[in-house]
């Protein structure tokens, strides 16, 4: 039973970093796709609001 235990406390390490690593990762790619959402929603709001400007020509 001691190997066991050996071998979680030198595999723990890894497994942690690897799952701080995952974490930081799936969080950096939700913030971007929720500031992709909110940049496609001005944008349509802009095109909508030039659109709706009557021509200067």
């Amino acid at each position: 039973m001691d190997y066991f235990w050996s071998v979680v406390w030198a595999v723990s390490p890894t497994i942690l970093v690897g799952l701080a690593f995952w974490f930081i990762m799936w969080s950096i790619i939700r913030i971007d796709r929720h500031e992709r959402n909110a940049q496609a929603k001005v944008e349509a709001q802009e095109r909508a609001r030039l659109a709706a400007r009557p021509s200067s020509h």
